[in-house]
């Protein structure tokens, strides 16, 4: 049985300044997950994990934020008291407290960690967990979301000795303000994600996009000031939190500006990842809904439309065979205006969705199976995706299509593409869409390839100037789309191995009949040689 442990603790001390680089956490985070079980197992347990990495965040900051009260009252009772009562009247009024969040120590990670593992811990953890959440609506839903005394055929998921162990680990580092900025810890999380979709392949691809594919797709959409950013099958809000990772670099002095976030998630567990992540990157005005944004989209009021954005990355289930015919002609909202999709595949359901939560001038990057822009042309018979294809063509919607490498994605090994919306181009590029092929742009790692940096300068770069360059890129126009049958694959216009080049027939004759000459005129040449020399046969 572990026994409390009353000595000072330098990881909990506000005053520790220890600062933590992103290497150095994710090696911690990464051992905290596989000492529960070891690394083959550890992604099992990220909804165990996950949870009390973000409540060491949420306790660390709010000792940090009262030791600044303590200093400013003089006086550490007193401070106490006015914390209280301000989150008291706070939650009362609706307003903002004074600190983000407010922890009582009686739940707090020092009482969780010196809780004797008597078999009790995993109940004393989830009443603490759950308690936060009630002082804190903000966490509701998010810190809460795990029984940490759960139990499957009558043994317990967690044991409270492989849990001490965990929160020791965790409890190796401080995660204050002063120790980690957002950003670092966000990393980290993001690695963490990374490093447990690796070991779940196929299922993985419901909450986690490589971030260098992420990273691209928010490099291609671009956000602006004052915009907003939509995911409508969020995750944990990976390409959300890229897109204003990108805004942010690329303008240091407009932070206060930035792009607001919303997203949906069916996925409850997923869904408080989301809203975790976006706390420990600081981007706490986010929005997030829960539920089925297909049947149920959580932005916007049925009979008034949806609620529009100025931008929408997603990489929703791809080839989804859940909605029938009836579903896309009966829909409330109007969304299937230009064609009723396949059972086989909802991809250009989703396509149609994301059109309609764009504004006018908005723009989209959607990962898709490479089939969704190809399935259908060349062929005789009729093809639903076919025909919704050369409506978003004709439309002039479809901005560029990017084919990626193979196996970049956790939820399969085929290559996958980026469709890019535009809801009103401008003058330059009507009647033009770019067509990337960047499928060579990667290195072999396991389990999975990688998008190279290389690659998401160049594809961003011929975006960006609208330039065909060879081997990796074309401008078409809807002529030639049309002439390919709205076949939208890269790969068909854009080669990237070496091309091979055919003579007419005739030239190779007649160059055979050259050679046949000449070897003709050196025989009777060498035959007059071998004659003065007396040697001729």
């Amino acid at each position: 049985m572990r026994k409390n442990n009353p000595q000072p603790d330098l990881a909990l001390d506000p005053a520790t300044e220890e600062h933590l680089t992103v290497s150095a956490m994710e090696q911690w985070l990464w051992s905290a997950a596989c000492v529960i079980r070891g690394a083959t197992d550890a992604p099992k347990f990220k909804d165990f994990i996950l949870p009390l990495v973000f409540f060491k965040r949420l306790s660390d900051v709010f000792d940090d934020e009262m030791a600044e009260q303590i200093e400013e009252y003089g006086d550490a009772e007193l401070a106490q008291e006015v914390i209280e009562a301000d989150h008291a009247a706070a939650l009362k009024d609706g307003r903002k407290p004074i600190l983000r969040f407010y922890i009582p120590e009686a739940v707090s990670w020092r009482s969780v960690r010196n809780h004797a593992a008597d078999g009790s811990l995993g109940e004393f953890l989830t009443d603490c967990l759950r308690e936060i959440s009630n002082l804190n609506p903000e966490v509701k839903g998010v810190l809460d979301v795990k029984d940490f005394n759960e139990r499957q055929a009558g043994q317990r998921s967690l044991d409270d000795e492989r849990l001490a162990a965990l929160i020791e680990i965790i409890s190796r580092h401080r995660l204050g303000l002063k120790n980690t900025k957002p950003d670092v810890l966000g990393h980290a999380y993001e690695y963490l994600l990374r490093k447990f979709a690796e070991g779940q392949g196929q299922s993985a691809g419901e909450f986690y996009t490589p971030f260098e594919a992420g990273l691209l797709m928010s490099e291609l959409v671009d956000p602006a000031p004052y915009s907003t950013i939509y995911d409508p099958t969020c995750g944990s809000g990976g390409l959300l939190i890229k897109a204003r990772i990108v805004f942010e670099r690329k303008h240091p002095d407009k932070r206060t500006q930035a792009p607001r976030l919303y997203g949906q998630e069916l996925n409850p567990v997923t869904y408080a990842m989301a809203k975790m992540n976006m706390v420990l990157h600081d981007y706490s005005d986010s929005q997030f809904a829960i539920g089925d944004t297909f049947r149920n989209p959580g932005f916007g009021a049925q009979g008034a439309g949806l609620q529009q954005f100025d931008y929408v990355v997603a990489n929703p289930m791809w080839n989804q065979k859940n909605y029938t015919e009836a579903f896309y002609e009966t829909d409330s909202w109007k969304r299937f205006t230009n064609g009723v999709p396949p059972s086989s595949s909802a991809d250009w359901g989703w396509v149609q969705h994301i059109l309609a939560s764009l504004k006018e001038g908005g723009r989209a990057a959607i990962v898709l199976d490479t089939g969704a822009v190809s399935r259908g042309s060349g062929s005789d018979s009729s093809n639903k995706e076919r025909t919704i294809r050369k409506k978003f063509a004709e439309d002039d919607l479809i901005e560029g299509v990017v084919l990626m490498p193979e196996n970049l994605f956790y939820n399969t090994t085929a290559p996958g593409i980026i469709l890019l919306l535009r809801k009103g181009k401008p003058e330059e590029r009507r009647g033009q869409t770019i067509l990337i092929n960047a499928s060579q742009f990667f290195v072999k790692e396991k389990p999975k390839n990688v998008l190279t940096p290389e690659g998401v300068v160049a594809v961003s770069e011929v975006f960006e100037r609208w330039e065909t360059r060879e081997k990796l890129s074309r401008v078409v126009t809807l002529e030639e789309i049309r002439a390919a049958d709205y076949n939208l694959s890269p790969s068909q216009f854009v080669e990237v191995g070496e091309r091979m080049t055919h003579r007419p027939l005739s030239e190779i004759l007649a160059d055979l009949d050259d050679a046949k000459a000449e070897r003709e005129r050196a025989d009777a040449h060498l035959s007059g040689v071998l004659a003065r020399l007396g040697l001729a046969g």
